[in-house]
C-alpha cells in the first residue's frame, strides 16, 4: 500500500511539474510577444537582418545564451536545481524566440520564400535575441500570484546577490537598449545635441535611476533604512548601474553598426542619449525581477 502511495505521490508530482513548465512555456510566449513585438514590427531591424556584419550577428546570438543561462538562474520558467536545468530553460527561451520572431515576421509578410536563406536567418536571429530575453522576462511578470505564494521557498525567485544585481540591471539596460538602438534618430539626436544637453541628460539619467529604487516606494523597491547615508547606495548601485547602461548602450550602437563612420563627438553623445533609456531599464530591472 505505502509503495502503491509513494507511486502516486511520484505520478502527481511529475504531472505537477509538466504543467508548471507548461505554463511557464505559455508565460514565456506571452513575453516573449509582450516586450519584443515592437522590435518585431521596426524597419530598422527587418533591415539588420539583411545586413547586419555575420560575425556581429553571431557574436550577439552567442553572448545571449549564456546570459539566458544566468537569467534563468534567478527567474526562470520554473523550479531549477543545476546549471543544467538552467540550461535548459534557456535554450527553451531561445526557441520561444526563434519560434515566436519567425511566425510574427511571416505573418506580417516581412518573411518571404523567395528571399535568400542567408536573409531569411538573419532576420530571425536578430529579432530572437530580444524575444528570448521576453520569453525569460515572461515568467518574472506574468507569474500568478498563487506562484509566488508557494509553500517551497525554492519555487519563489532567488535573492540575488550584489553581483546579481548588477547582471539584472545589465539586463534591464539591454533590453531597453535593443528597442532603440538600431534606430537612426539615435544618431540625429546625437547631432543635435550640445555638451549641455549632454551633461543634463547625464544627471537626470542617474538621478532617475536612484529615485526610481530607492526614494520612490515601489514594491520591489529597495528603500534605505534611516541609519543607512544617502550616498551609500548611489555609490554602491546608482553609479555602477549607469556605467552599466553606458557600456551596454555602446556595445549595442556598436553591434547594430550605429558606430562606423560617427565622429567621436556625435558617438560620445549617442551614447549618453541611448544610456537615458538604458538607465531607466536597468532601474526598473532591479524593481521588478
Amino acid at each position: 500500500m505505502s509503495e502503491f502511495a509513494a507511486r502516486g505521490r511520484g505520478l502527481v508530482q511529475r504531472r505537477r511539474a509538466r504543467t508548471a513548465f507548461l505554463a511557464g512555456m505559455g508565460r514565456g510566449l506571452a513575453g516573449a510577444l509582450l516586450f519584443a513585438l515592437p522590435m518585431l514590427m521596426t524597419m530598422e531591424m527587418w533591415q539588420l537582418g539583411f545586413h547586419i556584419d555575420r560575425e556581429k550577428l553571431l557574436l550577439l546570438l552567442v553572448i545571449n545564451l549564456p546570459l539566458l543561462l544566468i537569467l534563468s538562474h534567478h527567474i526562470g520558467f520554473e523550479e531549477t536545481f543545476g546549471w543544467r536545468e538552467d540550461l535548459r530553460d534557456a535554450i527553451v527561451a531561445y526557441g520561444i524566440g526563434i519560434a515566436a520572431s519567425g511566425l510574427i515576421l511571416a505573418l506580417f509578410g516581412v518573411l518571404k520564400m523567395e528571399m535568400p536563406m542567408s536573409e531569411l536567418l538573419g532576420k530571425i536571429a536578430v529579432q530572437a535575441v530580444p524575444a528570448s530575453i521576453g520569453a525569460m522576462l515572461g515568467r518574472s511578470q506574468l507569474t500568478r500570484d498563487e506562484d509566488e505564494e508557494c509553500e517551497n521557498p525554492e519555487l519563489r525567485k532567488r535573492p540575488a546577490t550584489y553581483f546579481g544585481e548588477l547582471f539584472l540591471m545589465a539586463v534591464g539596460a539591454l533590453f531597453l537598449s535593443l528597442n532603440v538602438a538600431p534606430t537612426e534618430e539615435m544618431i540625429l539626436l546625437s547631432y543635435k545635441m550640445t555638451a549641455w544637453h549632454a551633461l543634463v541628460a547625464i544627471a537626470l539619467s542617474i538621478a532617475l535611476m536612484h529615485g526610481f529604487v530607492y526614494a520612490v516606494s515601489f514594491e520591489g523597491g529597495h528603500e534605505l533604512s534611516p541609519e543607512t547615508p544617502w550616498w551609500h547606495a548611489l555609490i554602491r548601485f546608482t553609479l555602477p548601474g549607469y556605467v552599466i547602461a553606458l557600456s551596454i548602450s555602446l556595445f549595442c550602437l556598436w553591434i547594430f553598426e550605429q558606430v562606423d563612420g560617427t565622429a567621436l563627438t556625435p558617438l560620445v553623445f549617442a551614447v549618453i542619449v541611448l544610456a537615458f533609456p538604458a538607465a531607466i531599464g536597468a532601474a526598473a530591472a532591479r524593481l521588478i525581477l
